[in-house]
């Protein structure tokens, strides 16, 4: 077979979330570490394959219309496909990225972008996120260019990692980022990348603007950020501004003008300020933040538009020495004897282990996504109860995001983004985590559908079996790829992946109508109907776990049910003999994982596909 016709074979590999760095206060010392530049500018997953080039955000949006240059030189490479992490940046004369530049190079010059790639996901249809990082980047800078032309390779240094730090900000660079040299690629964040700044900075929501006496068309942004999952304030800004980002901000801010203040600030400091609906994100540098929670000496970067308002959190550095240094915890898990499940007799302790041994593998799914658990403090038969909120009581491993309800309020919910916060969950007594539709990212776009297939309680698993199938069929015949995942309770959940686009209005309303039309072609064997008395020997498609607010349980999450069960990804040649939806329990933990390295489970959960028309 000829290499074209080999390079046309493998599809565009799908886009996957990213593998997120821990901001902390010194560079960490020793040869198992590698140090690279921090660059300035926006991290972009490249997929190639097909003949095709895709650019995708940390969230999943579709760039590629940002990137024609990138895309351009990333459809030549020498593959069948790939899928490379990395920064598109744009370097100015002293050979600095530029964020500044970079915004400016997106409005109109997208050929002076660059994009410097990291780390290698996928080769030639071939899963790289379990081999250890050098030989992810050695395959890596075998496959770019030797000519140092708009796709460059992040070169490394092994060890040294706090010389090069102090070469790098006396260069006026942005920092260092270390990571774990013979680490895998886990999608969360975790000990193994690290990231040290030279200057503080970080983005932040602009909640309003001060009016200037002079000719400027303002005097400063008030800026805001989420602070245990409340929006508050967070100081002014009144540098970095040209004449001509003066009036383009003006412009774009006047639409989104309200009366209301929009966070609770000291009157002096913000006396005729203009308040906007908290929509916009700028990138901001500072030297510290007081101890009132204000910026001192800060300066405007540029607007950021690969960040939502609802996920601008304040980032704060951690002791490099206290980082664990694998994706293993550091929470400590009291009384591990203690019964949760009585009929199995299973214990906290044994709870513990099993989401510390799948941390890895649950985190890419419900890490940085709204999340409810199930508590049962004193074991699965006593009081149990669902948590969306925080009443304080988490810690701050636990992370917030503030959502807008219904009457315009804003309400904190949950969510982790790495195993500490994963396992303060369970110490607090968490059996199950069910999360949103949608990452924090973005909580307005969802990313997958989900139809929950419910039996009655007469119905045998055979009928959800054939369900399954049977909604695999249809969703395909409207061009949409899906996954089954066994619940752990009496169902199956058939997924469809979606990239984030459609809003959840669109969403609820597609589901409603498959579900509906499915139960009228066939209303012998589904239902769509609520009421539990027209579900009579029926499956119930719950196509309500696709509104907003909605959650779904999470694969690798123990059940609050007898014996343990466990949610787990199959693939649909499974699906044909599996024997029951709680097939997998706690203690299945080297199994589960076992499974999710292998080919067939790969690319479970993962296709580039967007809401159809119905």
């Amino acid at each position: 077979m000829s290499p074209i016709r080999d390079r046309t074979k493998l599809a565009l590999p799908t886009f996957r979330p990213v593998e997120l760095a821990t901001l902390v206060d010194t560079v960490p010392a020793g040869d198992r570490w590698i140090h690279e530049m921090k660059y300035d500018g926006y991290r972009i997953l490249v997929a190639v394959g097909g003949g095709e080039a895709r650019a995708y955000t940390r969230s999943g949006l579709d760039w590629s219309q940002r990137f024609p240059s990138v895309l351009s030189e990333a459809r030549k490479l020498k593959v069948r496909s790939a899928l490379i992490d990395g920064e598109a940046v744009v370097v100015d004369a002293n050979g600095r990225s530029n964020f500044q530049a970079l915004q400016n190079a997106l409005k109109g010059a997208p050929a002076t972008i660059d994009f410097y790639a990291f780390d290698l996901l996928q080769l030639d249809g071939e899963d790289l996120t379990r081999r250890p990082l050098l030989e992810r980047k050695e395959k890596l800078q075998a496959i770019l260019p030797a000519k140092k032309a708009i796709l460059r390779y992040s070169d490394h240094i092994l060890g040294r990692g706090e010389e090069l730090l102090e070469r790098f900000c006396a260069a006026g660079l942005e920092g260092v980022v270390s990571k774990l040299a013979d680490s895998h690629y886990v999608a969360a964040r975790g000990g193994s990348w690290l990231k040290i700044k030279c200057i503080k900075r970080q983005e932040f929501v602009i909640v309003g603007w001060t009016p200037s006496d002079k000719v400027r068309a303002f005097r400063s942004l008030i800026l805001g950020v989420h602070d245990g999952g409340k929006l508050r304030y967070a100081g002014k800004v009144g540098t970095g501004f040209d004449t001509a980002e003066l009036f383009r901000l003006m412009k774009i801010m006047a639409p989104l003008e309200q009366k209301a203040a929009t966070v609770e600030a000291p009157r002096a400091e913000v006396r005729g300020a203009h308040w906007l609906y908290p929509k916009l994100v700028a990138e901001i540098a500072f030297t510290e933040m007081t101890n009132e929670g204000t910026l001192r000496h800060p300066s405007y970067l540029g607007l950021r538009e690969d960040k939502k308002p609802e996920a601008v959190v304040l980032e704060t550095e951690r002791r490099t020495a206290k980082l664990t240094t694998s994706p293993a915890h550091t929470i400590a898990i009291s009384n591990r004897g203690r019964v949760i499940y009585p009929e199995s007799n299973i214990t906290k302790g044994q709870l513990a282990d099993h989401y510390a041994a799948v941390a890895e593998i649950m985190l890419p799914w419900v890490g940085s996504r709204p999340i409810s658990l199930v508590r049962c403090p004193q074991g699965r038969a006593k009081k149990c109860f669902f948590q969306k909120h925080d009443a304080g009581s988490f810690g701050d491993k636990v992370h917030h995001v503030g959502i807008t309800e219904k009457d315009g309020h804003e309400e904190p919910y949950l969510y982790v983004d790495d195993a500490d916060g994963l396992m303060t969950c369970v110490q607090m007594g968490t059996i199950e985590l069910h999360g949103w539709g949608a990452r924090i990212e973005d909580v307005e776009k969802p990313d997958r559908l989900v139809f929950d297939l419910d039996p009655d309680e007469g119905l045998d698993f055979e009928a959800v079996r054939a369900a399954a199938f049977q909604f695999r069929d249809i969703l395909k015949s409207l061009g949409l790829a899906t996954f089954p995942m066994l619940t752990g309770g009496k169902g199956v959940h058939v997924i469809a992946p979606l990239t984030p686009q459609a809003e959840w209005p669109q969403v609820k309303d597609f589901a409603f109508r498959l579900a509906q039309a499915v139960a009228q072609s066939d209303p012998a064997h589904f239902t769509a109907a609520l009421s539990k008395a027209r579900r009579k020997g029926r499956i119930f498609v719950d196509y309500l776990r696709n509104q907003r607010g909605a959650t779904a349980i999470m694969p690798y999450s123990a059940r609050s049910r007898p014996g343990a069960p466990v949610a787990a990804p199959i693939t649909w040649a499974e699906m044909k003999t599996i024997d029951a939806p709680s097939h997998f329990r706690v203690g299945d933990a080297p199994e589960l994982k076992k499974r999710a390295a292998s080919k067939a489970l790969a690319g479970w959960g993962r296709a580039d596909q967007s809401l159809p028309n119905l």
